[in-house]
């Protein structure tokens, strides 16, 4: 008998243990994902009061001196104390999120009952009306006095409220997935009341007499309390996020592997070994901190194993092979940085293989205009490239072996001549997609001492590997541009997806919070336009900018088919078109602060560049781009104007529907 209560008496300290991590652990989770909503704010304030009185309780386990056993254990009221208040006011913040906000009557109630657990607490921290001394079987506990019935009175009363509240928020949910989801909520909702509640209070020395039953009962409570607090956090983690519901459960179950599941089980490892390692023969305490980093290392190897395997088994549904897809467009995606990387690998390959002091690589967007460049080893010169047709043109022919037995210049084998063109000391190669007929995706330029002459020989392995970086180096230009492709579909489907999101969040979060309020920009509007035209030739980064919230941004998506990124690049154009000066384009005057916007930004010139044509130093410029964003800044604050009073004029003649085709 005595060694199966000493092994309960474990497993509930393992237990208790696993709760205090468990509750710290979604006490992070709420605070990190979805702060913003009032019920996780409200579940917050729960798990750090289950948090506290489980650590208390743990720490109790393992104190000898009675003085610190009873601080404890009267420190442990901060969580019990103030339970009830905190289990109203989340009771509240879930009817609110059903359309019946917090009023008079509910508001003063959660304020008073706050006020009256910050009361008790301190009664038991400093007297004994409350409870009063600490006894040790069959745990230690205090005993209760008078002021315990008053807080049981209370405690009644705010419990008897919550539920009301939470038989209201159930008989308002509309749809058969709420009403499971308030369910579930409701039924979970009752962990934090097993697991505070001081039951010990009430049975006193009865649970002396029938000590395995006792050590049974608190062991199974522990265990229902973890099942309950992890239901109402996944109950939870769908108030307030726009997210598809497979993104929030596969968050969840990752966050729950990787800490409550980790640690627990570490914390498990060292109660085990420390209890009955040393009553082992061959025991040695230098093992222990290994069996820890061990168990923790297999754990998390066992979790990268089999995580993404149950996501996408139980969480994905019929949308796996779609999920997969992106997956792979993920893993496989040339990024800009990327691209660079890539191209810098192939042109210190090209002027090792060619023995030249370098090469560069410049490549073009669908426009035509330079997009970057990448330049290894010696720089081009730095003039302005000229189209290809203004270049001399000379064959890159083949000499060496195949010459050596015989064969002609450019006749050597398979060999077939292709043109490259001279630019200065440099010579250019076009590099052509899988359409040779198209216009060039860039250019690869080699960079020599001397002009080239009226043609330019390589031996068949330099030929070859040339050939070779070619290819490749146009391949990554066309799975750029296609990407691109992807990018600016995406850009049309996001803001239509964020709608449909956030339509589907209100569902489980108060509609009145779904709309953000207008948005103008405020003191920050220059700041913006500037940060969107130095992005204004990459779509995915102009999707991310908050201008696109704007009013005059929502109406020329009309005339862009939806597309996010050409409807803020028009708005970008125009206001920058407003600054234009009338007459005759001129580099000076009053011209400059519109010439440094075009040029810079629209044309993407460089700073160097633009400062020489416009004759005016590099820091001279850059004061004098600060003036030219606060005028484009006030042009688009000037058409927001407009819109807006457009939108009001059409609402009071009626004609106030959305623009066809776009969700609201």
């Amino acid at each position: 008998m005595a060694s199966a209560i000493t092994g309960l008496q474990t497993l509930s300290q393992i237990l208790a243990s696993g709760i205090v991590i468990t509750s710290f652990s979604l006490l992070l989770y709420a605070l990190t994902f979805n702060l913003r909503e009032r019920v996780a704010r409200a579940f917050a304030v729960l798990t750090a009061l289950v948090t506290a009185v489980y650590f208390c309780d743990v720490m109790v386990g393992t104190l000898g001196d009675a003085e610190a056993v009873l601080l404890w254990l009267r420190l442990q009221w901060i969580g019990i104390a103030f339970v009830p208040a905190a289990f109203l006011h989340f009771s509240d913040a879930v009817l609110a999120s059903t359309g019946r906000p917090s009023r008079g009557r509910r508001r003063l109630a959660i304020r008073v009952l706050y006020g009256a657990a910050l009361v008790f607490w301190l009664l038991v921290m400093f007297t004994d009306t409350v409870v009063g001394a600490a006894e040790d079987l069959p745990v230690p506990h205090l005993t209760a006095q008078a002021g315990f019935w008053a807080f049981l009175g209370q405690g009644a009363l705010a419990i008897g409220w919550a539920a009301w509240n939470f038989w209201r928020a159930h008989g308002r949910a509309q749809t058969a997935t709420t009403r499971r989801r308030m369910r579930y909520l409701i039924a979970a909702a009752a962990a934090p009341l097993v697991g505070t509640f001081p039951f010990i209070l009430v049975v006193g020395q009865e649970a002396t007499l029938h000590a395995l039953t006792f050590w049974v009962l608190v062991i199974i409570s522990n265990l229902v309390v973890s099942a309950l607090l992890l239901a109402m956090a996944y109950t939870v983690a769908y108030y307030g996020v726009t997210l598809p519901d497979r993104v929030v459960k596969g968050r969840f179950f990752q966050w729950f592997l990787r800490g409550p599941v980790v640690a627990s089980s570490v914390l498990a490892v060292y109660v085990v070994v420390n209890r009955f390692g040393p009553g082992l023969p061959f025991y040695d305490q230098r093992v222990l901190p290994f069996l820890l980093i061990g168990s923790l290392l297999l754990l998390q190897f066992f979790i990268t194993l089999v995580r993404l395997p149950i996501e996408r088994r139980f969480f994905y549904g019929a949308g796996r092979d779609e999920l997969r897809r992106l997956v792979t467009l993920e893993d496989r995606l040339l990024t800009t940085q990327d691209l660079r990387q890539f191209f810098e690998s192939v042109l210190a390959n090209l002027s090792d293989s060619l023995g030249v002091p370098g090469a560069f690589l410049i490549a073009y967007d669908e426009s035509g205009r330079v997009a970057y460049e990448v330049v290894v080893g010696a720089l081009r010169p730095e003039t302005t490239l000229p189209p290809l047709e203004q270049l001399r043109a000379v064959p890159l022919t083949v000499r060496g072996a195949l010459a050596e037995r015989g064969a002609p210049a450019g006749e050597a084998g398979d060999a077939a001549d292709r043109l490259v063109f001279v630019w200065g000391a440099s010579w250019l190669v076009p590099l052509h997609g899988s359409d040779t007929n198209a216009r060039p995706l860039g250019l690869l330029g080699v960079a020599t001492v001397n002009e080239p002459a009226d043609a330019i020989a390589l031996s068949v392995e330099e030929r070859d590997n040339l050939q070779r970086l070619v290819s490749r180096a146009a391949t990554a230009l066309e799975d750029r541009r296609l990407q691109q492709e992807v990018f600016e579909a995406l850009d049309r489907l996001l803001p239509e997806m964020e709608t449909v999101q956030r339509m589907r969040a209100s569902a489980y979060a108060d509609t009145r919070n779904l709309e953000p309020a207008p948005f103008d920009g405020g003191q920050d509007l220059p700041q913006l336009v500037r940060d969107a035209l130095r992005d204004y030739a990459i779509g995915p980064r102009l999707t991310q900018s908050p201008l696109v919230r704007l009013r005059v941004v929502e109406q020329a998506m009309v005339d862009h088919e939806g597309n996010a990124t050409q409807a803020l690049r028009s708005v970008l154009r125009e206001a920058i078109e407003r600054i234009r000066p009338e007459g005759q384009r001129k580099t000076t005057g009053e011209w400059l602060l519109y010439n440094i916007l075009e040029m810079k930004f629209l044309q993407g010139q460089k700073v160097r560049d633009v400062a020489l044509r416009l004759a005016v130093s590099e820091a001279d410029f850059y004061r004098k781009q600060r003036l030219a964003l606060e005028e484009a800044a006030g042009a688009i604050a000037q058409m927001e104007r407009e819109a807006r009073a457009e939108l009001s004029a059409s609402v009071e003649r009626g004609q106030g529907e959305p623009p066809e085709g776009r969700l609201v």
